[in-house]
């Protein structure tokens, strides 16, 4: 563990570089002031502190803190963690599609709350038009695990009725080229991919996707913890019914 004084000083730079505050910092990311000056002088954040901070950069944590990737860790390609979907900054899924190149991948039911999101909805198209591989799952509406997943969560029929909302929604991008399919699959999370970052929306027994944790991962070494949820999107993908226009 370097001293104390070294700790803070990428952080330092970083700031001094992007013409910021320590004010400005704690404003962006609502913490008392001081709690930016006492990471300036050596202490680490917490780590959605750190994630949050990094993003105001447009920098990887590690840039701000480098000792952190020499830490020996079962969790290095957790990036980030938050308690519930509706704790995602909103920029973060923008920056999740707006920056990959190779390929965007989406597993869920409905993902209503993406399909009635315009300006995404226009990014993924813009995406797949720009020579981004783009791929969506959504649930087969008259699948009986969907059914299962309405009365699990105590909103029974509804749950259909939002995945044939969320398909007349995403419909249009078929015209972009972006290729949609229903599964009928036990959807154990809901997956959303960009090249090597990943947000994963759990499911929990009981309770909506909305209100349960997402997990923020970075891709960092070939066979972990995103290849395997990578690999489940496959298996999903493959004998899943193409949507057509």
């Amino acid at each position: 563990m370097p001293d104390t004084r070294s700790v803070g000083e990428p952080l330092r730079r970083a700031l001094v570089g992007a013409r910021l505050r320590d004010i400005d910092v704690a404003k962006s990311l609502g913490v008392d002031p001081k709690t930016v000056q006492r990471w300036l002088g050596g202490r680490v954040p917490h780590a959605r502190h750190r994630w949050n901070v990094a993003d105001l950069l447009s920098v990887h944590e590690y840039d701000l803190w480098p000792h952190l990737a020499d830490l020996p860790s079962i969790d290095a390609e957790v990036y980030a963690t938050y308690p519930h979907r509706g704790s995602v900054p909103r920029q973060v899924w923008h920056r999740l599609f707006d920056s990959a190149e190779q390929e965007i991948d989406v597993l869920v039911y409905s993902g209503l709350f993406l399909a009635e999101d315009a300006e995404l909805v226009r990014l993924l198209a813009n995406k797949a038009r720009t020579g981004t591989t783009v791929r969506i799952l959504l649930g087969n509406p008259d699948s009986p695990h969907v059914d299962q997943r309405g009365q699990d969560e105590g909103i029974h029929d509804a749950m259909a009725a939002k995945i044939r909302n969320a398909i007349m929604l995403y419909r249009p991008l078929l015209a972009a080229g972006i290729a949609i399919r229903l599964h009928s699959t036990v959807l154990y999370n809901s997956l959303f991919v960009g090249d090597g970052e990943m947000l994963i929306n759990q499911h929990i027994h009981g309770i909506a996707a909305a209100y349960a944790p997402v997990l923020h991962l970075s891709r960092r070494v070939e066979d972990g913890i995103f290849s395997t949820y990578v690999d489940s999107f496959e298996r999903v993908w493959e004998p899943a019914t193409p949507l057509t226009p």
